[in-house]
């Protein structure tokens, strides 16, 4: 089992603490047609955490860890979502309460969320749902109005889990709420935050040039190491996504030189 080891990070968005825990699981739950929650005990990291922040995840068959936004915290306890999209997923999902995985968090620079709009607007598609409950909760906290738009390709893909004050939902079919994407569903707001595929955020930026983007990519090691997360910047050069990111203001992402080989890239 691995222990509750702890370090400094040098340089985590929270300025805080990274974690090495090995967390428990206690529940998995269906939230749509296949997507999950899984359910974990690790008290440090639910202490600390911030909306947009990831934990990295280990086990038994996994060659490398998973990295995974945070969901929701529940008292000590950390949800992630995810699909079964390989094998390590679906070890994942088949996971029961008892079983444990070894977690390292929290990574990364989240959501920035300061005092001062009144309106947040979360945009959200398919597995973009991930930080969207945490942001929610925080942007209330600090007296923001929250409405959340989730988009997905049929019904039965939109997450049954929402969060907010007003939730407005929309499907590529038509088959519930607003015939479309998410972004064209979107009111305006003071602030917006946006996750999902980056074809999705790179029509988010086009529409909303300050809005904060939670960028999906390939990581490996999840702390800035491998550098196999790079993001191509407009200002020249590249980020690494589990440390600068994941979470940039939209207009600083060159979205058309996302590589063209990966599923995250705009053309593909």
């Amino acid at each position: 089992m691995v222990g509750r080891l702890r370090w400094k990070s040098g340089r985590l968005w929270s300025g805080g603490k990274v974690f090495l825990l090995n967390a428990r699981i206690t529940a998995v739950r269906e939230v749509a047609s296949g997507m999950f929650v899984v359910s974990m005990v690790a008290p440090e990291i639910a202490a600390t955490v911030r909306a947009g922040q990831f934990v990295n995840l280990g086990w038994a068959g996994a060659f490398l860890r998973r990295p995974f936004s945070v969901y929701r915290v529940v008292g000590e306890s950390v949800e992630i979502v995810l699909k079964a999209v390989g094998k390590g997923t679906a070890q994942l999902i088949a996971m029961r309460p008892g079983d444990a995985v070894s977690c390292l968090g929290p990574l990364g620079h989240g959501f920035d969320l300061v005092a001062g709009p009144s309106s947040a607007v979360l945009v959200s598609g398919g597995l973009g749902v991930a930080p969207m409950p945490l942001a929610a909760k925080e942007a209330r906290a600090l007296g923001m109005r929250v409405t959340w738009v989730h988009g997905a390709r049929s019904s039965d893909e939109l997450c049954t889990e929402s969060e907010g004050d007003y939730v407005i939902w929309a499907t590529d079919d038509g088959s519930r709420g607003v015939a479309g994407t998410a972004v064209d569903a979107a009111p305006e707001g003071d602030l917006i935050l946006a996750c999902g595929p980056n074809r999705m955020l790179a029509a988010v930026a086009a529409r909303w040039p300050q809005a904060l983007v939670a960028v999906e990519t390939y990581m490996g090691c999840g702390t800035g190491v491998c550098l196999g997360c790079a993001v191509p910047l407009i200002a020249g050069g590249y980020d690494r996504a589990c440390k600068e990111g994941p979470v940039y203001r939209a207009a600083g992402v060159d979205w058309a030189a996302l590589p063209s080989h990966l599923p995250y890239a705009v053309t593909a």
